[in-house]
């Protein structure tokens, strides 16, 4: 109690400060800074003003002057769906959650407009051929929340719902080019890893991760903070372009460091398309390996950092580790490799169509990136569809090639649940059906964990006894049936207390939780309430409303 009541009183210090700055029109954004609590503490809080639905759920936003990013349109759209949604705590938790990614975890971004740096004599004009247009243009560093280091995956998703007003507000869409031009500048320098430090012209310190990772490639741990092999990781830096591209039209990403990034892509994609065996049955190391010092089996790789065997000539690409960072058992994890596939054909289209200048590099890259999808996709169909006794024809969610495969679905994305989601089918197919059915019952899934108090998919990163939020959102979002939307949107809202999403929640317990700073499942709760605004307005506004779209 007594460290209750000391984080609640510097957080009222801090309120009284706040209120004593904002007399000072003159005061700008960055003398706050001091007055502005810490949000990982302030998350873990309720605050008022309290909604005026049933839960009275709090306000969790930072004051005005302590977020990291501003958005006149993002408000409007608060303002507008606030007044349209019946239910005020669904209210209350889309106001909390759509703008958390801008008002929490924007930790640096610069616009392009900054003057370019005289070069350097300490370096020769090859080493400046090699890093024509680096950190150049507009740079944004996006953190997961309560980690401050970025996720591929996790700042991808965590700018999704913004996508479709950025081409309507300037400098969204220049917070999102940013984040493209930094994602870029990762890739390159290190694709086989899935999270990141600040970038160096930031300024910012790098935090470490605690552990001792023995991992090749080697790896710059002031530049990355963790260097797990997830095929998705890059396919997310793909849809964070084909997303702005598509809400845009804009092409200024296609910079040569974007081409750079995307023929890395290709090249890393390559390496992990072979098998442990060549074709005389002979031994290849992966060039990927990856170990830790740890006593849970779910953190390393087996068989001294290369993973279980795995099959040639299946059109499929190794994800060493899963979208939860958890270890892939058997390494063609399927819904990263659908996810791969979508990207990669989005992204051969738009370059065929939109490039600034096709000559014969950029037509063999995007040639290279429609032959590998179709190889992917050919290849989900031909290893990864099995018979199961219960639910007929389904995805596995691994498999090796050799005829082993995982029945089981993770709540993270790409998850098998999200597959129409990612686009890589109609949800109305029939073994996507199977599927779905298989995975969100627990005569299907391990890990459909249900209790008292809660009900979802989970996974081995927690444990057996929490299920994520994330994971019935999307069930909501992959389904047509009223009932099923209204109960998946009530439940969520029901374990929210805190007016934000939690990264999962104990099924038996209310007041078990994780991380009550996760920006990504934030994210997940307004693509929700935005997605079934549009689809089935009468479940959030009534019947008789008109959909609500951000056109």
């Amino acid at each position: 109690m007594l460290l209750h009541v000391t984080v609640a009183s510097a957080i009222a210090t801090s309120a009284h400060a706040l209120g004593a700055l904002q007399q000072d029109p003159l005061m700008d954004k960055e003398r706050y800074a001091a007055a502005c609590p810490d949000y990982r503490s302030y998350s873990s809080h309720q605050h008022p003003p309290f909604s005026l639905g049933t839960l009275r759920l709090p306000f969790q936003r930072p004051a005005p002057q302590c977020r990291t990013f501003s958005s006149p349109l993002v408000e409007t759209v608060i303002q507008d769906l606030n007044e349209r949604i019946q239910d005020k705590d669904i209210a209350r938790l889309f106001e909390n959650a759509f703008p958390n990614t801008l008002d929490t975890t924007v930790r640096w971004h610069v616009d392009g407009t900054q003057p370019k740096k005289e070069r350097s004599k300490a370096y020769s004009d090859t080493y400046y051929s090699l890093n024509e247009g680096k950190w150049e243009g507009p740079q944004s560093f996006i953190v997961t929340g309560d980690i401050n280091a970025e996720w591929l995956r996790d700042s991808t998703n965590q700018l999704a719902q913004y996508q479709t007003l950025a081409k309507k507000d300037k400098a969204l869409e220049n917070l999102i080019l940013g984040a493209i031009n930094t994602q870029a500048e990762y890739v390159i320098e290190s694709p086989y890893c899935n999270a990141f430090q600040p970038p160096p012209p930031s300024g910012l310190d790098p935090t470490g991760n605690g552990q001792m990772d023995s991992t090749h490639p080697f790896y710059e741990p002031s530049r990355v903070f963790e260097c797990k092999w997830e095929l998705d990781s890059l396919a997310a830096f793909l849809r964070l372009s084909n997303q702005f591209h598509n809400s845009t039209g804009s092409t200024a990403f296609l910079t040569k460091r974007w081409f750079k990034a995307a023929n890395t892509i290709m090249d890393t994609l390559e390496a992990q398309a072979r098998s442990t065996f060549d074709e005389n049955g002979d031994y290849e190391r992966n060039m990927y390996t990856f170990q830790r010092n740890t006593n849970t089996g779910t953190e390393t790789l087996s068989l001294t950092g290369v993973g279980n065997p795995l099959a040639n000539n299946t059109g499929l690409i190794r994800s060493a580790f899963r979208p939860s960072d958890d270890a892939t058992i058997l390494g063609f994890l399927v819904p990263a490799n659908a996810m791969m596939a979508v990207e990669l054909k989005a992204t051969a289209a738009l370059l065929n169509k939109s490039a600034p200048k096709k000559d014969a590099d950029t037509t063999a890259l995007h040639e290279k990136m429609a032959s590998v999808a179709a190889s992917i996709e050919k290849g989900i169909w031909d290893h990864a569809v099995f018979t199961h006794p219960v639910f007929g024809r389904v995805f596995a969610y691994e498999v090796d090639g050799y005829g082993s495969r995982i029945f089981m679905d993770d709540a993270n994305l790409p998850s098998l649940l999200a597959l129409p989601l990612m686009g890589f089918l109609p949800s109305s197919n029939e073994v996507y059906q199977n599927t779905r059915r298989m995975v969100l019952s627990q005569a299907g899934n391990p890990y459909y964990l249900k209790g008292a108090n809660f009900a979802g998919i989970g996974g081995p990163h927690i444990g057996l006894q929490h299920a994520w939020p994330m994971s019935v959102l999307l069930q909501a979002m992959t389904s047509e049936d009223d009932i099923e939307i209204s109960r998946c949107i009530e439940a969520v809202r029901n374990v929210s207390s805190l007016g934000l999403i939690n990264e999962s929640v104990h099924v038996m317990f209310g007041g078990d939780t994780t991380r009550s700073w996760f920006a990504w499942a934030n994210s997940v709760f307004a693509q929700t309430v935005l997605d079934v605004a549009k689809r089935k307005p009468h479940l959030l506004f009534g019947e008789g409303k008109e959909p609500y779209e951000i056109l």
